[in-house]
């Protein structure tokens, strides 16, 4: 399982994604899960995935293969002329691995099941942010869904629905986004630390913040613990139930 979150905001946008992909009594692993192409000044692509890791690997991995086989004439997320097209191209990739992975019959959402949010910026376009299906499918955010989770989301999605504003700061997007998972990482064993962290700014071009926090981070503890203490406070402050 994983924890993987793109949130627009009017001064651009801001991902997130934790780095665990098993969690057992002997056995934990940590892969990234944020992927990044960037051409300063052209276009800024992030690319989040959750799911089976050897199908999101492979999708990864034929992203970038593809950027540096110049031969091969394949269109790529460094030449799409926008980021509907970027969503194209990585849903008909995603098809194309499942494809070739999984046996006779073999469907989507077996075992080669994988999701994705894609989000970045092309010169000439505005940001965009998508979810992207394990069939290959696509939908876009909207003002009415501004953000797209994929994973484990049950325990951090009513955090952000709550507390979004368009208008919020970078540095309130981050506090957002961290109560977020440390509810999640507290509910569910298999989202954990370190935690991928980017933003975007609109019209940059470039990335303007990329950070991994840990388990010391001190901006990190001070949320959790400042989060643990305020829900205490509230409920202690809740009336009593009559009878």
């Amino acid at each position: 399982m994983t924890y993987c979150v793109g949130l627009k905001i009017d001064r651009g946008l801001v991902f997130m994604s934790d780095t665990r992909t098993n969690a057992g009594m002997d056995s934990i692993s940590t892969f990234r899960k944020m992927h990044v192409w960037e051409q300063p000044g052209e276009r800024v692509i992030v690319l989040m995935s959750a799911g089976n890791l050897a199908t999101t690997q492979a999708v990864v991995s034929l992203l970038d293969e593809r950027c540096k086989a110049i031969s091969e004439r394949h269109q790529t997320v460094l030449e799409t002329p926008s980021m509907y097209q970027t969503a194209r191209l990585v849903g008909d990739t995603v098809k194309e691995v499942i494809a070739s992975a999984a046996p006779v019959g073999e469907k989507a959402d077996s075992y080669f099941n994988a999701s994705f949010v894609l989000g970045g910026q092309i010169k000439g376009s505005e940001p965009r942010l998508f979810m992207i299906y394990p069939e290959g499918n696509f939908i876009e955010s909207t003002e009415d869904t501004p953000f797209f989770q994929i994973g484990e989301t049950k325990y951090g999605k009513p955090i952000i629905i709550r507390a979004y504003d368009r208008e919020m700061s970078v540095a309130e997007a981050v506090k957002l986004m961290l109560v977020s998972f440390d509810s999640t990482l507290k509910s569910n064993l298999s989202v954990g630390l370190p935690l991928d962290l980017l933003f975007y700014g609109r019209d940059s071009f470039r990335i303007e913040l990329k950070q991994r926090i840990g388990q010391d981070d001190p901006y990190y503890r001070t949320i959790s613990d400042g989060w643990s203490k305020a829900l205490k406070a509230a409920f202690q402050q809740l009336p009593d139930f009559p009878g």
